[in-house]
């Protein structure tokens, strides 16, 4: 339980999908000018994440990973097919987004439209594909492990896109300098909450 708890704080504040690795930032900068909006697509992130992320895991595991089809027959022992983790993580990828976007779409059309594009293209997200890869990368052994990082990477994203918005609302009664407004000032905002967000690397878990 304790090692669960660990990859969940540390998938949201010292491996931040975007204050560590800037990852998503596309949607992050564009769909981050209003709260209501960034809480929207931040949820969304957080359900395609806590999805794809288990599953990726266990089609690495029980079929792509070497050894993986030893289930099968032990003659397929040998057989790795790995090379297609890339096209399977994204296959499984676009299918929660599309379900994601059918159930937005049907009960939330104000939120489907302010969203606006940005809801498919989470199939294309850094963040969303990173999550299966960092999955991958760190062998983790378990479901509940797996599950527990896609989770927390999603809530790491969702606190940084609303505090982002969060602010963006706010500076707009501020006296910014021309050149700055708008991405300008975004921009410089991401940079300190991201050197802010480094004071979490000296904790240890």
């Amino acid at each position: 339980m304790q090692e669960l708890v660990n990859i969940f704080v540390k998938s949201i504040f010292i491996e931040n999908m975007i204050f560590a690795y800037f990852l998503g930032m596309c949607s992050y900068l564009a769909v981050s000018k209003t709260v209501k909006t960034s809480m929207g697509l931040g949820i969304a992130v957080i359900f395609v994440l806590g999805i794809t992320v288990p599953i990726d895991f266990l089609i690495n595991k029980y079929l792509l990973s070497e050894g993986a089809l030893a289930w099968i027959s032990p003659s397929w022992a040998e057989l790795d097919l790995s090379f297609l983790s890339f096209i399977m993580f994204i296959a499984v990828i676009a299918s929660m987004v599309q379900l994601v976007e059918m159930v937005v779409e049907k009960f939330s059309p104000a939120l489907y439209n302010s969203l606006g594009i940005f809801l498919p293209l989470i199939a294309v997200n850094c963040a969303i594909l990173g999550g299966s890869l960092f999955m991958q990368e760190r062998e983790y052994e378990t479901l509940a492990e797996a599950t527990v990082f896609g989770l927390g990477s999603g809530v790491g994203w969702l606190l940084a896109i609303v505090a982002i918005a969060a602010i963006r609302e706010k500076i707009r009664y501020s006296q910014i300098p021309a050149p700055l407004r708008g991405l300008g000032i975004t921009f410089i905002i991401t940079g300190l909450m991201g050197i802010a967000f480094m004071a979490f690397m000296g904790i240890e878990l």
